[in-house]
């Protein structure tokens, strides 16, 4: 199969590459042909959702989550591996 990209899209996969990610131009495709094909099937009904609708409803998760996160307090984050690590503990000492 013989592929021609435009100049943007080669310009895409060149910046890519340039980030030190990715080792070839192949390597780019494959990881953008694998997202495309969980986006087409990450929900069943994904598929009969437009792209605009699809677009619109993760902006207003992203606007929702970023909503919320103003009104939390930030999170340190070895409290909270230490109190997770607690919980399994506890969990595990009432298994025993």
């Amino acid at each position: 199969m013989s592929i021609t990209l435009t100049k943007k899209q080669e310009q895409f996969i060149q910046a890519k590459l340039r980030t030190g990610k990715y080792r070839s131009a192949e390597e780019v495709l494959e990881v953008a042909l694998r997202l495309l094909d969980e986006y087409d099937c990450a929900e069943p009904t994904l598929g009969e959702q437009t792209d605009g609708e699809w677009l619109s409803s993760v902006r207003a998760k992203i606007d929702a989550a970023v909503a919320v996160s103003e009104h939390t307090p930030p999170i340190d984050g070895e409290a909270l591996i230490a109190g997770i690590l607690q919980r399994f503990r506890e969990v595990r000492e009432t298994q025993i």
